[in-house]
């Protein structure tokens, strides 16, 4: 691991600083030390290795990392679908088997076959005469916003209107934790919106809500707070604000005609920049140092200053360095 992530994890190991959740929340999810291992032929698979993090009730948390980092084995186990090698998870504070059976726990994933010659409405109903106490089937299709489609056949529907389909399902037995592996695929710009819209709601009600995504700009936008892990190993446990501050050099651009080029070679904190035809952007680890010496040194204007996209930030700390 380099020496870069081991720094990170030395800083922001722990609870996150996203919101105070420690006091009046109840832990919906916590993993403390817990592995995975595979025996492969002679080999033995570390697809979670020594993982340990809480999720507190009504979070909504991103879940990211380069394929293989060990986020479907992670959901697996918070599921009940496999148990730890190693250490222990706790879904509501129970077993996730007993959480799931419960129905205190739902997920909503990308596989999973769904007959499709039955229409919507009637997969609803026929999967939720399999609860007692959870939610009415009409209710379910409201909440994942699919009621105009309740006489469609499933073979008719889109790919992003089945996910929905599949939300409704995991929506019928109430449950107070939701997990979502890449739960807007297929579905348009719009439909996303309207989807993380539902999501929010979901939250406010009490609801947790976990989703990994290859989208990082849906992890950007809508988590309260991104736990990312590589090689099975927790890298970063904290806000999207915070991890992007940390992991990428700032973008500082100003509009600045014929640059003196000894004045150019004054500015402090420069580690490269780049000429356009109307701007010159820098690449800076320490931008109040550069904003402070252009605004107040040179004839530049119109200065910008843009943190590091968390592409980038997700490129840094999930690539493994010399």
């Amino acid at each position: 691991m380099s020496q870069r992530i081991q720094v990170f994890r030395q800083i922001h190991f722990g609870p996150p600083a996203c919101e105070d959740w420690s006091v009046n929340r109840k832990t919906a999810i916590q993993l403390q030390n817990a592995a995975k291992h595979f025996r492969v032929g002679g080999d033995t698979i570390k697809a979670v290795n020594d993982l340990s993090f809480e999720i507190k009730q009504g979070e909504i948390v991103a879940l990211l990392g380069p394929n293989g980092s060990g986020k479907t084995t992670t959901l697996d186990m918070v599921l009940g679908f496999t148990t730890p090698t190693a250490g222990s998870v706790t879904t509501l504070g129970v077993k996730p088997q007993q959480a799931a059976r419960a129905g205190r726990v739902s997920a909503v994933l990308q596989s999973g076959s769904l007959l499709p010659d039955l229409t919507v409405g009637e997969t609803v109903r026929m999967i939720g005469a399999l609860y007692s106490g959870g939610l009415d089937p009409k209710t379910a299709l409201e909440r994942a916003g699919i009621s105009h489609l309740a006489k469609r056949k499933v073979s008719r529907c889109s790919g992003g209107e089945v996910q929905r389909l599949r939300f409704a399902l995991a929506l019928l037995p109430d449950p107070e934790v939701l997990i979502l592996d890449e739960p807007t695929a297929g579905m348009d710009v719009n439909a996303r919106q309207e989807f993380w819209k539902t999501m929010r709601e979901e939250a406010r009600a009490g609801r947790t809500v976990v989703f990994a995504t290859h989208y990082l700009h849906e992890a950007e936008e809508f988590a309260q707070r991104i736990i990312l892990i590589a090689a099975g190993q927790l890298i970063a446990d904290d806000t999207v604000a915070n991890i992007r501050s940390f992991a990428g050099l700032k973008t500082v651009s100003v509009r600045w005609a014929d640059p003196d080029p000894l004045l150019l070679a004054k500015l402090p904190a420069v580690k490269s920049h780049t000429a356009t035809e109307k701007k010159l952007v820098f690449k800076s680890d320490n931008a109040d140092a550069l904003v402070r010496f252009l605004l107040t040194e040179t004839p530049a204007t119109d200065v910008e200053v843009h943190t590091a996209s968390l592409d980038e930030a997700f490129t840094n700390l999930t690539t493994k360095t010399p």
